[in-house]
Formats: structure tokens, C-alpha cells, sequence
């Protein structure tokens, strides 16, 4: 790039196209119009060194923090290919000194050379890179035409700093060089060896599940693979599939969940067409209302986390990658777990594989969007949970396995079978889900001092007891919760409608899920 721009500025500078930039000014400075003056305005800013530092980081935080997304290989790829062109240019106006154009400019002349457009360069450096990473990355329909797009954005730059007086056009295909080569010279050693450079062929997966099902394998049971599509995608089906074959279980059946029927009414057909084991793909709520159906049957199910929460999973140590979940609990063996069985005045009686509760963790739940969940992951809970800390206190009465009644008040209670949820905290620290019993927590809470023991709760798994602590704990096989009026609610993390009534009980060793042997 210095070479070529000693070469423009010495001895090519009254040869041929170099010679003529001059006039293609000009005339560009004879054709200007006040609306076409503000068109270039408007134009060039996507090159300003604001705009493209602001949205390098914006993106790169987005790659890296969004849930279920992060790609710190596409962020680096990104981030550098725009810090490599601006290092080049910043040594490039350093090495070669050419004027800018011998006419009006429309926008204050930085101190630097004319050569290369620095515009132009990070440009296209930034959203030739997010081009590059919507053709490698997506497989939606809409992806060529958006990087198409894209790729139109430097372009219009150059042409904008052109019309503006800013640059020669030797100056803007400078600027698009070096924004090209960095993408280049980055990406052949950021993204080497991944999609872009080299993707797989579309039937890839295919042909992988193919080979796989013509290796001899030990008879298995026949699968049926439980699928939540709002929460599985494309490639994360394709992975499954591939683990599946290579275990023997390439014609397991794929059956999606519906928003009418998360998961009970498919489990109910698959085990009347003689499904002998279940791939449950979800999160919590599909994981419930499987294990539901499958409670007391002995038929084991395999676990593959693909929602938000997935408590069962965390508390039982499983992998949280969808196909690492999914070998382990292939190759594992089958252990029983307890499940709870929980009803309530507006909802009918169901099980519960992890958790149920009424007050602030309901209302939480409540107030947190499909949407949300999605685009902020766990975060989303606690914007939602902020709103909830308006609310009075509630007041409860409890009867545990038939004992005397216990009058509380609280800001939330927990029905638990297993302690830990994200983020390594543990509301009820002593809860198993192998135990034989369920276990209450009461929140209550007071002043600074009391959200301050239970913050020491949570992060530090101790637990508080006796009346008039910020925490409660008890266990029992069978609980009566009763509120003076009624509380949001909620069973493994799906809201069941505000009520007055709570009762559960244990049901010791229902379930059966595959767990890796070094788990038992």
C-alpha cells in the first residue's frame, strides 16, 4: 500500500488515470446539488470514525454476551480487521504526503494525506467483515441479499468522499484495498479452517448420520427425540442427529412441541408406538410436562439442554452442550429420580422435576417475555424481578406432612427438589432430587440486613432458620400452602395463573433419566 501510494504520488502522478483524477472532481464538484450535498452527508457518516468504532464494539459485545451465541472467533476476526486497517492507514499517511484535492471541500480537512481514504478503508473493513460473517454464520434466505447490502455500504462511502471534494478516486480504491486486505489477512488467521474458508457441503450431516448407521451397533431401544423448536435450532438439530446415528439410534424420530402441547400429548404418542427410551430438547417447561407423562413408567429419559434455565440439568452435572448432553446420557445409565406432584385452585395436578413457587420468583416469571428471555438470557429475569419488589408481602399459612399449621408472611416460597439454579446460586442448598423428600424455603426478607443474609444464601449455599429469619427452610412428603390472597405462581418455570392454594408431595424414584455412571 505505501509502494503504490510512493508510486502515485512520484513518478505515475502524469500517466494516464492518474493524471485525469483531477477532472473526475470537477466534474463531481460541478454536479453538486443541495439535496445531493445532504444525501453525501448522510452517506458518508456510516465511515465516520465514531460511527465505526461505536458499532465494531456494539457488534463485538454482541457476539461475545448474547445467550446461546457467544463467538469470540467472529468478535476477534471483527474487531482486529478494523484495528489492522486503521493501523495500516495510520503508517500509510506517515509514508506518503499527497494533498487533497484543488477544490471545495464540503467537510473540515483532518490532518492527514489525502492517500488512502480512511472513510472508505474502515468501511469496509467493518461492514465488509459483517458481510463476511452473514455468509459463513446465517443460513437464513435473506443472508445474500444483506450482506449484497453490506458490501454496497463502502462503496457509496468512497463515492460520498469523492463528491465531497475529500479524496482523489486513487485515494478511495486505496481505501477499499486495505480495508479488503485486512479482512483478508485477518481472516485467513482468525477464521482459518472454520466455514468461511472452508465449509462443508450441505449434505454433510447426512452423509456423517449415513455412515454412522452402517457400523455394526449392539441393539438399542427404540428412541423417540422430544424437540422444543423454539429454543432448538437448525444446527443444533443436525449435531443431535449425527450423535444419535453414531450410537446407534439414526431412525429416532424428531417431534416438535407446539405452544398448544409443550411436550405431553408427543410423549404420550411416542410411548403408545413403543418408544422405549426419551430425548427430551428444551428447556425447563419441556422438561416438565415430558417427565410428567413418563413419571412412573420406568421408560428412562436423556436430557438435552436447549433453554435458558435448565435446572434438572445443572443440578444433576450434566453437560450443557445439547450434543455433549446428549452422549452422556446415551452412553450412561439409567438412575431414578424423585419427582413432585404439585396442584392448585385454576391449574390441574402436575409434576415437577426441579421447582415451584409463589410470590416474587412467580411474579418474576410472569413479567419476563419469550422475547426477552432470547435477546438478554438470565438478565431478563432480574429487570423483570425488580418490578416484582413492589409488592406487599404475602401472608401464608403452612401444614407439612399433617403437622401443626405455621403462620408466616413472605416475599417468596420455594417448593424444591433440587437446590441450585443460574449463576451457581442455591436457594435451597440442601435439596436433592434422589432424597425422597421435597424441600420448603420462606423468604422473608426485612430491610437491608435481611436481603443481605439471603444474598449470603444463595451465593454462599448457608441457610438460615427459625421464625422471623430472612430465611426458612423445612422438608416434608406432603405440603399445604394457603395465602390470604391470591399470588402469581409458577412449576418449573412456566407461570400457572395467581391462586390461593398450593399443595404438594413427594413421589420418591418416579422418574427415570440417564446419567452418566460416574454420577451414581
Amino acid at each position: 500500500m505505501v509502494g503504490v501510494g510512493l508510486l502515485i504520488t512520484g513518478p505515475a502522478r502524469h500517466l494516464g488515470p492518474v493524471a485525469a483524477e483531477d477532472a473526475v472532481v470537477e466534474a463531481l464538484e460541478d454536479a453538486r446539488t443541495g439535496t445531493l450535498d445532504a444525501v453525501s452527508t448522510a452517506v458518508s457518516a456510516p465511515g465516520d470514525t465514531t460511527t465505526v468504532v461505536g458499532l465494531t464494539f456494539l457488534v463485538c459485545l454482541t457476539l461475545v454476551l448474547t445467550p446461546r451465541l457467544p463467538r469470540w472467533r467472529e468478535a476477534v476476526f471483527l474487531a482486529a480487521a478494523v484495528s489492522l486497517q486503521s493501523a495500516v492507514f495510520v503508517l500509510i499517511t506517515a509514508c506518503v504526503d499527497r494533498t487533497r484535492p484543488d477544490s471545495e471541500r464540503l467537510d473540515d480537512s483532518p490532518p492527514t494525506s489525502s492517500y488512502t481514504s480512511g472513510h472508505t478503508g474502515a468501511a469496509t473493513a467493518l461492514y465488509g467483515g459483517l458481510a463476511v460473517l452473514v455468509l459463513s454464520r446465517v443460513r437464513a434466505p435473506w443472508r445474500r441479499p444483506l450482506a449484497a447490502l453490506l458490501l454496497l455500504v463502502p462503496l457509496l462511502v468512497g463515492l460520498a468522499r469523492l463528491y465531497r471534494g475529500m479524496h482523489h478516486p486513487t485515494d478511495v480504491a486505496g481505501g477499499l484495498a486495505n480495508g479488503t486486505l485486512s479482512l483478508i489477512v485477518v481472516g485467513r488467521a482468525v477464521l482459518a479452517g472454520h466455514s468461511w474458508a472452508a465449509r462443508p457441503p450441505v449434505d454433510a450431516v447426512d452423509i456423517a448420520v449415513a455412515a454412522a448407521g452402517h457400523r455394526s451397533a449392539p441393539a438399542r431401544k427404540h428412541a423417540t427425540v422430544i424437540v422444543n423448536p423454539t429454543v432448538t435450532g437448525r444446527a443444533t438439530r443436525e449435531r443431535l442427529r449425527l450423535v444419535l446415528a453414531q450410537h446407534g439410534y439414526a431412525d429416532a424420530p424428531f417431534v416438535d412441541t407446539t405452544a398448544q402441547d409443550p411436550g405431553g400429548g408427543q410423549t404420550t404418542a411416542a410411548l403408545r408406538a413403543g418408544a422405549e427410551m426419551i430425548v427430551v430438547c428444551g428447556g425447563d417447561g419441556t422438561v416438565r410436562a415430558v417427565a410428567d407423562v413418563l413419571a412412573g413408567t420406568g421408560v428412562p429419559l436423556v436430557l438435552v439442554p436447549c433453554g435458558t434455565g435448565n435446572l434438572l440439568v445443572r443440578n444433576l452435572g450434566l453437560p450443557l452442550r445439547p450434543a455433549e448432553a446428549l452422549a452422556a446420557g446415551l452412553t450412561g445409565e439409567s438412575r431414578p429420580l424423585d419427582l413432585g406432584r404439585i396442584e392448585g385452585d385454576g391449574f390441574p395436578a402436575v409434576h415437577l422435576t426441579a421447582m415451584a413457587g409463589a410470590g416474587l420468583d412467580a411474579a418474576m416469571l410472569e413479567e419476563t417475555s419469550d422475547r426477552a428471555k432470547s435477546a438478554l438470557g438470565r438478565p431478563a429475569y432480574v429487570l423483570a424481578g425488580a418490578k416484582g419488589l413492589r409488592a406487599p408481602r404475602m401472608r401464608l399459612t403452612v401444614s407439612l406432612d399433617g403437622g401443626p399449621e405455621l403462620h408466616r408472611t413472605a416475599r417468596m416460597v420455594l417448593i424444591a427438589n433440587i437446590g441450585a439454579v443460574q449463576a451457581g446460586a442455591a436457594p435451597v442448598p440442601a435439596a436433592r432430587p434422589d432424597d425422597g423428600l421435597l424441600d420448603l424455603a420462606v423468604f422473608d426478607p426485612r430491610a437491608v440486613g435481611g436481603w443481605l443474609r439471603v444474598a449470603g444464601v444463595l451465593l454462599g449455599g448457608g441457610r438460615g432458620a427459625g421464625d422471623g429469619r430472612a430465611v426458612e427452610y423445612h422438608t416434608f412428603r406432603r405440603a399445604e400452602l394457603s395465602f390470604s390472597r391470591p399470588q402469581p405462581r409458577e412449576v418449573d418455570g412456566d407461570p400457572v395463573g395467581p391462586g390461593l392454594r398450593l399443595a404438594a408431595e413427594v413421589r420418591p424414584g418416579a422418574l427415570t433419566v440417564m446419567l452418566p455412571a460416574r454420577e451414581r
